[in-house]
């Protein structure tokens, strides 16, 4: 294998063999005619390790592994003589962005990187990272670009997804490829080959890095900061090639150069798609916004990023027959993804010291005079530490500059949590991120507290913010703050006395989830505190877990146990020589509840939204450590429900919940279980028999809603036939974030403050529970505080459940209304998710 490791300062190995005329192409190598069948990922990774093995001037690295342990690759394609010096040509590139301190040399190299099969099942991308890295090692004319360029392919981000894919379509595929979409070759099986192992949407992962192939890229991208960015993808198969200019909304910060850069490239497509007579489109659809794709990171991180999209994705098979009665071929896709390619980096060729200077010219911006109304983001030291922990590290993997403050000041700024400007002040301990850095742009992407939508009209979420999805208490400031010291991760305490009668822990945030699990999974037998108490001077809140020596016996060596999980978790130990505490309910009062090791298991295949199953699996093999049995809907009915004390039913549309379904859920939850239904899948049992959830009506809001409309149809007129997208706009909400108000004495909410910030992603509304609990609603009159709500939308939230338990028999039911796990970025949800499944009982 001629795999290199990726590490942060390259060290350039030049010892290949001496440069070969002439490479296989990869028909030759690989044994069959590209677009015949689909290439599996190995056999990708042996022609690039072949043409790397051949040729002085290619090298592969490899900068991680998937969940399945395949490689992942980025390839570097530059001249003789520029490959000599690619670590003088990638520092050269971080000086001028102000990554690295010194004076970069004359020579001025652009760097293109290009992104291929981020989506497993968009198959054409990868084949095409074949043929172009053939093209640009044996055409002369590439020869000629690679003298003042140097090009980085990534052939393939989601391994998995594409081997799922491929292994799917090669079995099923008729010898002659049917071109009938009812063939068995275009039907996927659930989840399909499009997200990665744990059914992520990879492209949706560049900022929040949840899933391990973002965490790995990452690192390895903002150590050579590319110029120009291409995210090859594949849409509908009846659609004409998409490629740059991108449509509206572009976010603010994004650079007039940026945006001209972007029509010179599509223009210099446009001109090879014209002369073959091939149908494209620009400016529509695709827009640059959302801050966690694979066009806009790198967009806001100073290149020209762009998303290409051929016709095509898993339902094309190897070839489909379109709306129009032509054949769409697997062939005909790898040529045009191959042919943007090559005109990406011809076109940055013939500018590459303009594309230099720009980037360098638009990094002294940022560092000197940055985008953007606030130039400092200070977040409370006094905030919880595992929250700053967990952010620190997430500001550290993107390489953005913070610290602490180092002094007191008073000034004024937008307070977050209230969502207004006032006075306030600067503490010592506070974080500090100010926008005078290379990462500025990305920086006011996240963390910017009000803005408005450029156009409402948009490809994904409207709100992502950081300081709602941590819930920090925060300051924006409009003056520039410098911080004074380096953070240090914040590291537990322990109180321990010389007699143990019980260990306590506070319960906050999704790492005391993570802590209990690990406590469970060792037998402990754990406790919970029902009420707010004191004890030996020391004051918790409801939620605090509590362990005694009573119950855990069992345990050998228990006290070490216990140290020994506290400071594996970096948790905070006190202790109580006894049970009898100083103000509250003592550890032997039915209001310090045990909490029995739950028995999970959740919803997994057809009618099952697999993105939102994939975040519930990942929640708790990746990011709590817990087990959980997946049941696929197929064989659901003949499951023995009494083997489980909790089962989740993730977001879907689920036909196998008829009415004895319905009352055999209702029947287990009654002796005990605990049924978690998240967002759609609420549809399945609103307003059925034995389930207290009812669809939200009120009779004043649907008139006030009809009287808005007449009100604007009365300025506007008629409605015109070409303004019907954005008038049905009224009735979604686009990713917006809400304010609900919670009741933190149930203890779904323990460890929460009064407040919940929430992440909605459709316009699903539900009426409070009437024999429930409703632990989190919005009130009268809401509106989002950052995205975008469409007004019919908007005034349908009044009064409406966000998450609520309806108690039944001796079991629960916990209707989450809003995705808490989506994308799995979203702090606060996690942290409640983890109360439905460990603490409510």
């Amino acid at each position: 294998m001629f795999f290199r490791s990726a590490v942060l300062f390259l060290f350039i190995s030049i010892s290949h063999i001496s440069f070969a005329q002439t490479i296989k192409s990869p028909d030759e190598f690989l044994g069959f005619n590209r677009g015949d069948r689909f290439t599996r990922h190995h056999e990708m990774v042996d022609y690039f390790n072949y043409v790397d093995a051949q040729l002085s001037n290619v090298q592969v690295y490899e900068y991680g592994k998937t969940y399945e342990d395949r490689p992942l690759l980025y390839t570097i394609i530059a001249s003789e003589e520029n490959f000599k010096k690619l670590e003088e040509i990638r520092k050269d590139n971080l000086i001028r962005a102000g990554v690295l301190q010194g004076t970069p040399s004359s020579s001025k190299i652009a760097i293109v990187w290009m992104s291929y099969n981020v989506h497993g099942n968009e198959a054409s991308a990868m084949e095409a990272a074949i043929t172009t890295l053939y093209e640009l090692c044996t055409s002369a004319k590439a020869k000629e670009w690679l003298k003042n360029t140097v090009v980085i392919i990534d052939p393939c981000i989601n391994p998995d997804g594409r081997d799922r894919y491929a292994n799917f379509n090669n079995a099923f595929s008729n010898t002659t490829p049917n071109t009938n979409g009812e063939a068995a070759e275009h039907r996927e099986p659930w989840p399909g080959g499009r997200p990665n192992h744990y059914w992520f949407d990879l492209n949706r992962d560049w900022a929040w890095m949840q899933q391990k192939e973002s965490a790995a890229r990452i690192p390895v991208y903002n150590q050579w900061l590319p110029h120009v960015h291409v995210d090859f993808h594949e849409q509908g198969y009846n659609s004409p090639y998409y490629f740059a200019p991108a449509a509206e909304p572009y976010h603010p910060v994004i650079s007039k150069w940026q945006r001209e850069f972007q029509h010179t490239i599509g223009k210099n497509n446009a001109k090879y798609f014209d002369s073959n007579g091939w149908l494209y489109f620009t400016k529509e659809v695709f827009d640059l916004y959302y801050p966690s794709y694979g066009d806009t990171y790198p967009t806001y991180s100073g290149a020209i990023g762009m998303t290409y999209e051929q016709a095509g994705s898993g339902y094309a098979g190897l070839s489909i027959q379109t709306e129009e009665g032509d054949p769409l071929m697997l062939e005909q896709r790898i040529k045009h993804h191959h042919t943007t390619g090559l005109s990406t980096v011809e076109i940055t060729a013939q500018h590459a010291t303009k594309v230099v200077d720009e980037f360098e010219k638009y990094h002294k911006e940022n560092i000197n005079n940055p985008f953007g109304t606030y130039k400092t983001y200070v977040i409370k030291g006094n905030n919880n530490p595992d929250k700053l922990n967990r952010l620190a590290k997430w500001l550290q993997q993107h390489d953005i500059q913070f610290g602490i403050a180092g002094n007191n000041k008073a000034t004024k700024g937008f307070i977050y949590q209230n969502q207004s400007i006032g006075n306030v002040t600067i503490e010592s301990n506070d974080i500090v991120v100010n926008t005078y850095q290379p990462k500025s742009r990305f920086i006011t992407t996240v963390f910017e507290p009000q803005y408005k939508v450029p156009d409402s009209l948009t490809y994904d979420i409207t709100a992502w913010n950081l300081i709602y999805a941590y819930d920090l208490q925060a300051y924006a400031l409009t003056e520039r703050i410098n911080p004074t010291k380096k953070f240090e991760s914040i590291q537990s305490k322990q109180q321990i006395g010389e007699q143990v009668y019980a260990y306590l822990f506070r319960y906050e945030t999704i790492e005391d989830v993570r802590f209990v699990a690990a406590l469970q999974k060792k037998n402990v037998k754990v406790r919970t505190a029902a009420r707010p108490f004191t004890v030996n001077g020391n004051s918790f809140k409801a939620g605090t877990i509590i362990i005694t020596q009573t119950n855990n016996k069992h345990i050998g060596n228990f006290d070490a146990t216990i140290k020994t999980l506290a400071n594996n978790y970096n948790r905070s130990i006190f202790t109580t020589p006894t049970g009898l505490v100083d103000t509250g309910k003592d550890f032997g009062s039915y209001d310090v509840v045990y909490l029995p090791a739950p028995k999970v298991a959740m919803l997994m295949g057809d009618d099952v939204e697999s993105l939102n199953a994939g975040e519930v699996w990942h929640f708790f093999e990746q990011q709590i450590d817990y087990p959980i049995t997946q049941i696929r809907t197929t064989y659901f009915k003949r499951v023995n429900l009494n083997q489980y004390t909790v089962l989740i039913v993730p977001e879907g549309y689920y036909s196998l919940f008829d009415e004895a379904q319905l009352d055999r859920l209702s029947q287990w939850v009654q002796t005990g279980g605990k049924l978690i239904v998240i967002g759609d899948a609420l549809n399945s049992f609103i307003d059925k028999k034995g389930f207290s959830i009812k669809q939200f009506a009120s009779e004043e809001i649907e008139k006030s809603i009809e009287k808005t409309e007449d009100e604007i149809e009365k300025k506007s007129g008629i409605t015109p036939y070409d303004a019907t997208e954005r008038k049905e706009l009224s009735n979604y909400i686009y990713g917006a974030i809400y304010k609900a108000k919670v009741d933190n004495t149930h203890p779904l909410a323990y460890g929460l403050n009064d407040t919940y910030y929430s992440l909605k992603t459709s316009n699903l509304r539900v009426d409070h529970l009437e024999d429930g609990w409703n632990v989190a609603s919005l009130g009268k009159d809401v509106k989002p505080l950052i995205g975008f709500a469409g007004y019919k939308s908007n005034k349908k939230q009044s009064n409406t459940l966000t998450f609520g338990v309806e108690e039944k028999g001796q079991g629960k039911i916990i209707y989450f209304v809003d995705n808490p796990l989506f994308r799995c970025f979203w702090e606060q949800g996690k942290f409640v998710f983890g109360n439905a499944v460990f603490i409510v009982r």
